[in-house]
């Protein structure tokens, strides 16, 4: 059994056409500092970038608590203007709110995006991929409907155009591709708390920015995420900002190919068997916190809560930061000041008879209220319409 230890309290979740994999952050940091990075001849076509090794790395803005989202800005459209979108690894379209004739918007950030004339056909192979299984209806040939809904109630509701993106890649050259996204004219109870201007889609399927970069060979297949417990982070698509020697690596399951899911897992609590096995994963950073079943959450509560020192702890129901805080003798400024009090989480995903196991140190799954209370960020996910999936939040991971 491999363990994947995470240093400096920084996780990784990495995601590759079907594998997905687990680095430390030390691992990520040395990688970009230790590479000289050249620039290439001008001449350098766009498949030629991805041999020599091109990435993107973008700044993430945003914390767990109290803020509840991250976001990264990207520069779209011409001219170029930034935009704060908020990266989804659940989902695949891109898409902003729209200034159009009739739309319907929730607060922005900036102002609304002026979409290019530029089409994305009903009969274009994107669109087609972005209602598979069903079929578009094509009720307008010349354009791409499209429509959006999240477990959280959010949906947005447009039509695909083509426009310049603009990315500075870790060698040096600006990249300036056309890609399809979604012009938003219809949305409802999106980040209310939090204004962001749209969504950056990273899941799996071929309408995703990742995949329509790799498509044109600009960057390699694969997305990742570093999220700081203190807030802030990186993204990065691309290969070259990681140490792969230090990767540990388990494919994604052929049965769940919607999303970034290893298949199942059992649920190991300071090294102990708690019983839960065939837990179905799925790793999505648009998930503030972590999500489990309501068997697998009231379990692992009851596990918490039977190992907590009375002495030291004791619930305080009157905090509405999370479900389950506890109170000390005096606030708590960060997590490193209660750690000792939890006991890490482990999740080990067995594949081909090979099992791998991603460590979950309390720093991961806890947070500190704005009473100096400390919280559990794992909610019970059959409360909220989640079913029988557990979901792995974005502090918990890192995706590459």
């Amino acid at each position: 059994m491999k363990r994947v230890k995470v240093g400096l309290w920084l996780w990784a979740l990495v995601l590759l056409m079907g594998w997905s994999a687990t680095v430390s952050s030390a691992a990520f940091f040395e990688s970009r500092h230790r590479r000289k990075l050249m620039p290439p001849d001008p001449a350098t076509t766009s498949f030629e970038l991805n041999r020599v090794g091109s990435s993107v790395v973008f700044p993430v803005h945003g914390n767990v608590y109290p803020t509840g989202q991250y976001n990264v800005t990207l520069t779209i459209g011409q001219p170029p203007k930034p935009y704060f979108l908020d990266p989804d690894t659940g989902s695949d379209l891109t898409w902003l709110q729209c200034d159009v004739p009739g739309a319907i918007c929730t607060e922005t950030p900036h102002p609304l995006y002026r979409p290019s004339k530029d089409l994305v056909g009903c009969r274009d192979p994107l669109c087609i991929a972005l209602h598979f299984p069903k079929t578009p209806k094509c009720d307008i040939p010349e354009q791409c409907d499209y429509e959006v809904k999240y477990a959280d109630g959010g949906s947005s509701l447009g039509v695909l155009v083509k426009d310049s993106f603009y990315f500075n890649s870790t060698n040096g050259v600006q990249l300036k591709p056309r890609l399809a996204l979604g012009c938003g004219y219809d949305q409802h109870s999106i980040s209310s708390n939090h204004p962001i201007d749209g969504v950056l889609g990273l899941g799996r399927g071929k309408t995703s920015t990742v995949s329509q970069l790799h498509s044109q060979g600009l960057v390699r297949n694969v997305v990742g995420h570093c999220l700081s417990g203190r807030g802030g982070g990186f993204l990065f698509f691309g290969d070259d900002v990681y140490d792969s020697s230090r990767v540990d690596w388990t494919p994604m399951s052929r049965d769940y190919t919607e999303h970034y899911s290893p298949g199942f897992a059992e649920l190991r609590f300071d090294g102990k068997p708690t019983g839960l096995k065939n837990l179905l994963t799925v790793f999505d950073s648009a998930s503030t916190y972590t999500y489990l079943t309501s068997e697998a959450y009231q379990t692992l509560t009851s596990s918490v809560k039977r190992d907590i020192p009375g002495e030291y702890l004791r619930e305080d129901p009157k905090d509405e930061a999370l479900p389950l805080c506890w109170k000390g003798k005096r606030p708590f400024k960060r997590v490193s000041d209660v750690r000792k009090h939890f006991k890490p989480l482990a999740l080990d995903f067995t594949n081909g008879g090979k099992t791998k196991t991603y460590e979950l140190p309390p720093e991961a799954y806890l947070i500190i209220s704005s009473k100096g209370n400390v919280c559990l960020g794992i909610l019970n996910g059959s409360e909220v319409g989640l079913q029988n999936s557990n979901i792995i939040g974005g502090k918990f991971s890192m995706y590459m």
